[in-house]
């Protein structure tokens, strides 16, 4: 006996599914992505200087503020037209 509901269901067309919740999501996950890199990398030399190079704090600080502003004025999105 075949499925009731079968005979209800619409053929699937491709490129007709709203994917607006979806697109925003991605965009959500690969921006917070972007800049928890950032943060990762400016925490990992700053703490590297710091300790493992034996440097002190000012110059590990100056090395991570240094590595973040370029890193923002990198990542950060371009305006659309």
């Amino acid at each position: 006996m075949a499925d009731q509901h079968e005979a209800h269901a619409a053929p699937h067309v491709h490129g007709e599914m709203i994917i607006t919740e979806q697109a925003w999501t991605w965009a959500l996950f690969m921006g917070l992505t972007k800049w928890v890199s950032l943060a990762m990398a400016v925490l990992i030399l700053f703490l590297t200087v710091w300790f493992a190079v034996g440097a002190g704090f000012i110059p590990a600080f100056i090395s991570g503020a240094v590595l973040g502003v370029a890193g923002f004025f990198m990542l950060k999105s371009k305006k659309a037209h």
